[in-house]
């Protein structure tokens, strides 16, 4: 299966072929795993606390992160094996409001006041990110993506689908 996930969403996989993907400007994703049954997931994480908005509290910090752990629980997950690797948060937009900041001061957080660890990060910067994510074997290739290559799309554009696929 492959899956793009836009802001606000969560996706989860177990199979070897799972691939979740997603661009990234000053959100964030977290890739949480259970490396002992091979399961895991990433979320996109638009603000770090809820506003309101269309997406209502899907994209905010706490929910995303409380969604994504209760639904690889409830698939055999122990919260106790779970591992993370944190990405985004990018200021993409000089001169604006730091959110990117915020969301990855937010996930690191989230992640410590919880005790899971985070592997891997790679925060911060002025570009945007392409992200995939193999949930089976926790491997993530990252791909920056120049500002003017950036897909610019509003939250209420979003149509998720199932079969694109980013190169």
């Amino acid at each position: 299966m492959r899956r793009y996930i836009a802001q606000g969403e969560q996706a989860i996989g177990h199979e070897p072929d799972d691939v979740i993907t997603t661009i990234l400007g000053s959100c964030v994703a977290v890739c949480l795993r259970d490396p002992v049954i091979g399961i895991g997931g990433m979320n996109h994480i638009l603000v770090p606390s809820v506003v309101m908005s269309d997406l209502g509290a899907r994209g905010a910090g706490a929910c995303a992160m409380e969604t994504l752990i209760n639904t690889l629980l409830k698939k055999g997950a122990q919260k106790t094996r779970l591992e993370a690797k944190v990405f985004g948060g990018a200021s993409i937009i000089a001169g604006l409001s730091d959110v990117g900041l915020r969301n990855s001061e937010f996930v690191f957080e989230y992640l410590q006041v919880e005790g899971i660890s985070c592997l891997s990060q790679s925060v911060g910067g002025t570009m945007a990110r392409q992200v995939r994510f193999w949930p089976h074997s926790g491997r993530v290739k990252q791909r920056f993506v120049r500002n003017e290559d950036a897909p610019i799309v509003k939250p209420e554009t979003v149509q998720p689908t199932n079969d694109l696929e980013l190169l």
